[in-house]
């Protein structure tokens, strides 16, 4: 595998990323808005599509695959990022300046993630 340095470590950040759903599922449960169904399969399903998405990612004929499931995912988690700026609890006691600035910072992922397409 001969990839660009960042492409590894976005990999890296996905694996590692979804790997922390199954050590720490209750933070993540606390952060998936009541309106969604099943926050418990929501939190396992984001969890195994990071790592999957995160090991297809090394492989440059799969990139384009894991570039496109990685935004629809960060996508998918701006939920969360508006449900953690109103909601205190879910917050995770974070200030409201780094719950404003992680919204731009998704946007700056998924430009990341493009670049693999």
């Amino acid at each position: 595998m001969n990839l660009p340095w960042h492409q590894y470590l976005m990999a890296g950040i996905y694996i590692i990323a979804g790997i922390n759903h199954f050590r720490v599922p209750k933070l993540y449960l606390k952060i998936i808005p009541p309106y969604l169904p099943n926050a418990s399969l929501i939190n396992k399903a984001s969890g195994i599509l990071e790592i999957v998405f995160g090991i297809i990612l090394l492989f440059k004929s799969l990139a384009p695959i894991a570039s496109v499931g990685i935004i629809i995912l960060l996508i998918g988690f701006f939920a969360t990022h508006f449900y953690m700026l109103q909601n205190e609890k879910a917050s995770l006691r974070m200030p409201k300046w780094v719950l404003i600035l992680r919204l731009p910072l998704q946007f700056l992922l998924i430009y990341w993630a493009i670049q693999y397409l």
